[in-house]
């Protein structure tokens, strides 16, 4: 089974004995800010923080949704030259330290360049367990999908709040792992507020699937992750995050790890009530 299945799976089965447990933090960092070594570590603080799978955001230099934060980051990395293939070293080499799941997020146009089976088969290789390709056109994802399947690694579509439950349904049967629906349309970025029909909007996607549903988009207190497990499996906090990894740039590698750690435990604490 699928690491990242396997953790929905494990989390299920604790929810049999108490009820208030069994959710996901999912927090995701820009590999390469402010440098590989340290994001190798952050890897390593958001385990010991309470995360149980982490986005990997590649960076690319035209960000589909992301906002000024992520956008930021994103460009911070690549003017230190960042390469493809560093990133999956370091992901090779980190691999047998951590039990938490890795999903690669990362434009298609990364994935194209490289070639679709040669860029999948080498995540495979460096121990990464799916993707989340936002820019992936549903109607042109059914080949990538099988391939990433194919690999035994899991890719999650994503789901905006506007979607027709229909089309929802067509993307959630083309996702494995989980389905990453957005709280929110528009880009990424803190939030003070959820909206208030989220819980309905989670409702109607459990009807069309049984892949449990990890929301994303504005999430960035432990408050915020309580509302969203209160009726989803996961949690995806993003923005928050990377702002306090570059807001500790200038004091050094192991204060970036240790704020990455620090907000971490402090978000896991919404994940029981």
């Amino acid at each position: 089974m699928n690491r990242i299945e396997s953790i929905f799976r494990k989390l299920a089965e604790s929810r049999t004995t108490d009820p208030a447990s069994g959710r996901a933090l999912m927090p995701y960092v820009t590999v390469g800010d402010p440098d590989l070594p340290t994001t190798g570590k952050i890897l390593s603080a958001l385990q010991r923080g309470g995360a149980s799978i982490c986005e990997l955001g590649f960076p690319f230099s035209d960000p589909i949704a992301d906002g000024p934060v992520i956008e930021s980051s994103m460009h911070y990395a690549l003017s230190r030259n960042l390469q493809i293939e560093q990133i999956f070293e370091m992901v090779e080499e980190r691999r047998s330290q951590l039990d938490i799941g890795l999903v690669a997020m990362v434009s298609y146009s990364i994935v194209h360049r490289w070639g679709d089976q040669a860029f999948i088969d080498r995540a495979a290789r460096a121990g990464i367990d799916g993707f989340i390709i936002p820019d992936a056109p549903i109607e042109e994802s059914i080949t990538l999908a099988k391939r990433v399947q194919d690999a035994g690694l899991i890719i999650s579509m994503l789901i905006s709040p506007n979607t027709p439950i229909e089309r929802a349904q067509e993307i959630a049967k083309l996702s494995s792992g989980f389905v990453y629906l957005m709280s929110r349309a528009g880009i990424t970025g803190e939030s003070t507020d959820l909206p208030p029909e989220l819980p309905e909007r989670i409702s109607a996607l459990r009807k069309v699937t049984d892949l449990p549903i990890a929301v994303g988009f504005g999430i960035s207190s432990a408050k915020q992750v309580r509302t969203v497990v209160d009726v989803a499996d996961a949690a995806i906090v993003g923005s928050a995050l990377v702002r306090r990894v570059s807001e500790n740039r200038a004091n050094g590698s192991d204060a970036v790890v240790q704020a990455a750690e620090d907000f971490t435990a402090q978000l896991a604490t919404g994940l029981r009530p």
